[in-house]
C-alpha cells in the first residue's frame, strides 16, 4: 500500500475546535517564530494548538539534510537569531505552559551544529519562567560530544534523538545520519551527571518488519533510553518517500507491550503519535520510576 490508497479508517478523526488556535498563530506571527507543528505538517497541529501548546522549532525553518520522510524545507540556511531563544522564553510565558518542548533543525553548516544555540534557550527559559519543564528533541549534531555536553550542562529535563527507523532503511531515509552514532548520542547522554531523561522515537510503515523493530527497542533499551514514542508514517507529498503500508491501532498497542516489557518507563504507541506528543505524561511517568 503506497501514499496513492486511501487511508485506513483508523487514520480519520475529527476536526478539533478550534480553541485556543487563534491565540497561539497570532502570538507565533508576533513574535516571529517557528514550530515543528507547522514546519514538519503534523496531524496533531489543530489538536496541540487548540489547547494552547506547540513544539518549538530552534534554528530556522530550514534543515542542512535530505532525509526522505520530511517534510521541513531544505532551503539555504541562515545564521542562528540571537534574540530567538527571548523570543521562546516569551512565548512560554504567554501561554503559560508548566511544561516546553524544543526541537530544532539539523545545522551540519554551524561548527557547534546549533548545540550553543539550543543551550542558550534552555538558559533563557530557566531564567523567564522558573520551574518549567523543558524537553529538548536535537539532532546528532554531527556526533561531537563537546557539543552534546553544552546541552546537556544546560540541564533539559528531557533529551529526546530519534533514531527515526530500523538501521536497514538508513540509506533511504536518512541517508546523512547513522544509526550507530544516535544511539552513541543517547548512552553518552545517559552518562552524563546529572543525567536527564532519555527520550526517542520511531515511524512505522516504511517498510520495517516486526523484527527489526523489536531489535531497535532491545538497541535502545541497550543505550539507556527511558522513553519511546511510536507513531505512523505519512508522506508529506508525492515527493518524499512513499507510505509501505499501514499499521492497525491494535499492533501499536502490541508493540506498546513490548517495549514496556523491555523496562521502557513510558511508551506512546499509536497511529498518530508524533515524538513531542502528550510530552509532559511521558515525562512524569519516568520521573516517577527513575532510579538514577
Amino acid at each position: 500500500m503506497n501514499q496513492k490508497n486511501p487511508k485506513p479508517k483508523w487514520l480519520s478523526r475529527k476536526i478539533p475546535r478550534p480553541g485556543l488556535t487563534a491565540r497561539v498563530t497570532g502570538m507565533l506571527e508576533d513574535l516571529s517564530l517557528h514550530t515543528v507543528c507547522q514546519e514538519a505538517m503534523c496531524p496533531n497541529q489543530g489538536e496541540c494548538f487548540g489547547r494552547g501548546t506547540a513544539t518549538f522549532l530552534l534554528l530556522g525553518p530550514n534543515c542542512t539534510r535530505r532525509c526522505t520522510f520530511c517534510a521541513v524545507g531544505k532551503a539555504q540556511v541562515r545564521p542562528p537569531q540571537h534574540t530567538e531563544p527571548e523570543r521562546i522564553a516569551k512565548a512560554v510565558s504567554r501561554l503559560g505552559l508548566t511544561f516546553c518542548v524544543l526541537t530544532m533543525v539539523t545545522r551540519d553548516d554551524l561548527p557547534d551544529g546549533g548545540a550553543g544555540h539550543v543551550a542558550e534557550t534552555i538558559a533563557a527559559l530557566r531564567e523567564h519562567c522558573p520551574g518549567v519543564g523543558v524537553e529538548v528533541l536535537i539532532s546528532d549534531l554531527g556526533g561531537s560530544m563537546t557539543a552534546l555536553t553544552k546541552v546537556l550542562e544546560s540541564q533539559p529535563d528531557v533529551l529526546n534523538h530519534n533514531i527515526e527507523t530500523v538501521p536497514r532503511l538508513y540509506p533511504e531515509i536518512r541517508p546523512q545520519a547513522d544509526y550507530g552514532r544516535s544511539l552513541d548520542l543517547l548512552s553518552k547522554a545517559n552518562d552524563f551527571k546529572p543525567r536527564p531523561v532519555t527520550k526517542s522515537g520511531m515511524m512505522l510503515g516504511l517498510g520495517e518488519t516486526r523484527e527489526e523493530i523489536l531489535k531497535a527497542m532491545d538497541d535502545l533499551r541497550t543505550a539507556g533510553c527511558d522513553l519511546l514514542t511510536l507513531g505512523q508514517y505519512l508522506s508529506p507529498s508525492e515527493k518524499h518517500h512513499p507510505v509501505a503500508c499501514y499499521v492497525p491501532p491494535e499492533v501499536f498497542d502490541e508493540l506498546k507491550n513490548q517495549a514496556l516489557e523491555r523496562g521502557f518507563a513510558g511508551v506512546a504507541s499509536s497511529p498518530y503519535v508524533r515524538s513531542s506528543y502528550q510530552a509532559e505524561k511521558l515525562f512524569r511517568l519516568a520521573a516517577q520510576k527513575r532510579t538514577f
